[in-house]
């Protein structure tokens, strides 16, 4: 699987397109954690791609929101993306945004793993460590029921991440805390450097 471009051109295109650090930290997050499941499923020789598509997914989110997934587009071609980087990209948002459906398996996870990801950063900041590397699946199922607390996060999109990769919904919340815990000190720190000045 190539991408066509280095992780040097998406870190620039990433920064260029997007100024929150929110929306950088989400970014990192989500780049971290995929390749994290590239690892953890078999597709090692694919980790770069699958944490490129992760780091680029939401290039055009921040800037053009209501042309979120079609935007991008533009923005992945003039940095010499390829069809299949672009198509997986695209597919992260199936439904509310797009038309392109999840097919290659790391389409299937980036969808489960990207709105997972975001409640997961949200129950890590109202806990005492402000981490999620002691979280336990147990605690962020009582978040996930709770429909009022990150409201923004989709759970019909985590439950139908879960259905089309054939996990339940705790494999998926388990794997997701993993890959985040295991890379959140890595993030952190990268996000420190991009934001700082």
């Amino acid at each position: 699987m190539n991408t066509g471009f280095t992780r040097e051109t998406a870190l620039a295109a990433l920064q260029q397109y997007n100024k929150e650090a929110f929306h950088i930290q989400h970014a990192l997050t989500v780049e971290k954690a995929m390749r994290w499941f590239a690892q953890e499923l078999g597709y090692g020789e694919d980790a770069e791609f699958w944490a490129l598509v992760g780091l680029l997914h939401d290039i055009d989110f921040e800037m053009w929101p209501d042309e979120h997934c079609v935007k991008c587009v533009e923005l992945l071609q003039a940095i010499g993306a390829t069809p299949e980087f672009i198509h997986a990209v695209c597919s992260h948002a199936y439904g509310p945004c797009s038309d392109v459906e999840p097919i290659h398996e790391m389409e299937k996870v980036i969808f489960a793993a990207d709105e997972l990801t975001g409640l997961i950063g949200a129950a890590a900041r109202m806990r005492p460590s402000k981490s999620c590397t002691d979280m336990e699946v147990s605690s962020l199922k009582k978040k996930f029921k709770d429909k009022k607390f990150a409201a923004g996060c989709s759970r019909d999109v985590i439950r139908e991440g879960a259905e089309r990769l054939g996990w339940e919904l705790e494999t998926l919340m388990e794997k997701t805390i993993r890959a985040m815990a295991a890379t959140e000190a890595e993030m952190l720190a990268e996000l420190e450097m991009l934001t700082q000045g």
